[in-house]
């Protein structure tokens, strides 16, 4: 059953399940935030309760108590559930909510406290801090490794700077706004551990030995524009020396247990790399361009049969 609503992308009853069950928890914990407002305090970040309300920091991904919050979420799931989850896999997809969730929590508690030691306001460590926004501005991250030269029509942006753009906007925002950290904290820290886990630990369906994108295309310096680059490429250098070195380890090992000399192991190649990222471009415009009637059309002549 499909919703006939303009945009099959948009269509609720054409989603997955995994992006209609948090669709239905997002508005389970709006609902319970208006009917019991103390619930707030327990299921949202909040630092200064953090010990011994630990739950919290898994909880807080996936509360919304803000109508705007909501609507956002429950958009954003269905949306690009529907772009990236049949080339993820559930399984893939579901790991990379809970783990990029998690651990924008944590990095957001941990920019609390230190913004609360440095300001000594109470509002770093009491304001409820909540929601799926990090999780969202991850799955930019993900379009710009799937499918980095679509653009979006008439205004010509390409998808390889929506991650940017996003990060640079609330940058600026946070400067000039003081409370901007409290309304949307998330961001920042979850644009970059989904890359982290996307560049590193990720592993694809066809190449389970292989974790992460080496491709040069993926690397953190793609983020910024090209005068920066040489600035940024120091920190890029110690981020890959960090996380990469242990990688191509492993690799390496995976290769020496082959003995066959066959070449590299599946997804290690670059040249293998960029076909995957073709073949995920192809399917995730095959879906952006998903005309709704033609998928009513087909639901019903099967339905027929």
């Amino acid at each position: 059953m499909a919703l006939a609503s303009g945009d099959g992308a948009w269509s609720l009853f054409g989603s997955t399940r995994l992006s209609k069950g948090l669709a239905l928890v997002f508005a389970t914990g709006y609902v319970l935030a208006l009917v019991l407002p103390w619930t707030v305090e327990y299921l949202a970040l909040v630092p200064g309760r953090t010990i011994p309300f630990a739950w919290n920091v898994v909880t807080a991904g996936y509360f919304e108590h803000t109508f705007l919050g909501l609507v956002s979420s429950v958009l954003g799931i269905v949306f690009f559930g529907k772009l990236l989850e049949p080339i993820w896999t559930s399984r893939g997809m579901s790991l990379f909510i809970i783990l990029v969730n998690f651990f924008t929590t944590i990095t957001t508690f941990a920019l609390s406290v230190f913004l609360y030691y440095v300001t000594s306001q109470g509002k770093y460590l009491y304001v409820p801090i909540s929601g799926f926004s990090g999780v969202l501005a991850g799955f930019l991250v993900a379009v710009k490794q799937l499918m980095p030269d679509y653009e979006l029509p008439k205004i010509k942006l390409r998808a390889k700077w929506f991650p940017s753009l996003l990060v640079a906007f609330f940058a600026v925002l946070y400067l000039v706004v003081p409370d901007a950290f409290l309304a949307a904290p998330y961001i920042i820290p979850g644009t970059y551990i989904s890359w982290i886990y996307l560049r590193y630990h990720q592993t694809k369906p066809e190449a389970k030995n292989v974790k992460g994108d080496s491709s040069d295309e993926f690397a953190f310096s793609t983020f910024f524009p090209q005068f920066m680059r040489p600035v940024v490429y120091p920190v890029a250098t110690f981020c890959d020396k960090l996380w990469c070195g242990r990688r191509n380890q492993s690799t390496a090992n995976l290769e020496d247990d082959r003995g066959d000399g066959s070449g590299p192991l599946p997804g290690s190649d670059p040249i293998e790399a960029s076909r995957r990222r073709e073949r995920g471009a192809r399917a995730l415009e095959e879906r952006l361009n998903d005309n709704p009637r033609e998928n009513e059309n087909a639901n019903a002549a099967e339905e027929n049969v």
